[in-house]
């Protein structure tokens, strides 16, 4: 039996709306969750902002983009996390990291031109790239 290939979902969670945060990764998992083998950082029942547990929210999302063979990113709003996932992937470790953002290329930071291997209008149009790329 072939392995799954692993994704890890990257995208703004501090801050973000609970379901804005959530529902995105839902939508992906039913795009792709068939043919690959999703990680998603929601899993964990971290809260922001405690001391106490900053530390294994990185550490945990880390081992998650190390696992994964690519990323896909929702870049809908500016993100530390979410950048340093991304250049963390692309940079030290070389993985492909397929982006998906409302912003027009003009409107895109440059860093995450940079970083994102490539980078589609929505969700839907990364999922069917990731499908018949990697599928």
């Amino acid at each position: 039996m072939e392995r799954k290939l692993k994704i890890y979902l990257s995208g703004p969670i501090m801050d973000a709306f609970h379901g804005e945060a959530r529902e995105w990764r839902e939508q992906a998992k039913k795009l792709l969750g068939g043919r690959f083998e999703l990680l998603d950082p929601m899993r964990r029942k971290f809260v922001d902002r405690q001391v106490d547990s900053a530390n294994e929210i990185v550490e945990f999302d880390l081992q998650d983009v190390r696992d994964a063979d690519l990323l896909l990113v929702n870049y809908n709003k500016a993100s530390i996390g979410t950048s340093m996932e991304v250049f963390y992937a692309a940079h030290d470790l070389g993985k492909f990291v397929v982006g998906f953002s409302p912003f027009e290329f003009k409107d895109c930071s440059p860093w995450m031109v940079r970083y994102c291997t490539k980078i589609l209008p929505d969700l839907e149009s990364a999922a069917e790239y990731i499908n018949i790329n990697f599928g």
